[in-house]
């Protein structure tokens, strides 16, 4: 079982990445799916979740309004829109799967692999 994140990079402030978190090795279709991140000397944190029919979402409220996360159950996949980018949103982001999960990291059963997005200002 695995949760491939991809799609960080570097970028300057104000625009905008896309991530995708891929599964793989079993279906995720019953699972809830959240984004969290994780800056350098702080403790990992809540981005986005969305429920697993896709039809709830939750974002951490300094988030709403410019992050948005959506799934493609057929593609066992779940994405995370972040559009006019900040510095500190500067941290890699971690994809999980969990059929309790929502918004607290421990709710979560599966997690990816990290990727880094910077923002540079």
């Amino acid at each position: 079982v695995q949760l491939q994140a991809s799609g960080g990079g570097l970028v300057q402030a104000g625009g905008s990445l896309r991530l995708s978190c891929a599964a793989s090795g079993r279906t995720f279709g019953r699972y809830n799916r959240g984004w969290f991140r994780q800056a350098p000397g702080k403790e990992r944190e809540f981005v986005a979740v969305i429920s697993w029919s896709g039809d709830i979402t939750s974002y951490a409220y300094s988030l709403k309004g410019r992050f948005t996360i959506s799934r493609d159950n057929a593609k066992n996949t779940v994405y995370l829109q972040m559009n006019s980018l900040k510095p500190e949103d500067t941290a890699v982001y971690y994809c999980a799967a969990g059929t309790t999960g929502w918004n607290t990291r421990f709710q979560y059963d599966y997690w990816g692999q990290e990727t880094q997005v910077t923002v540079s200002s």
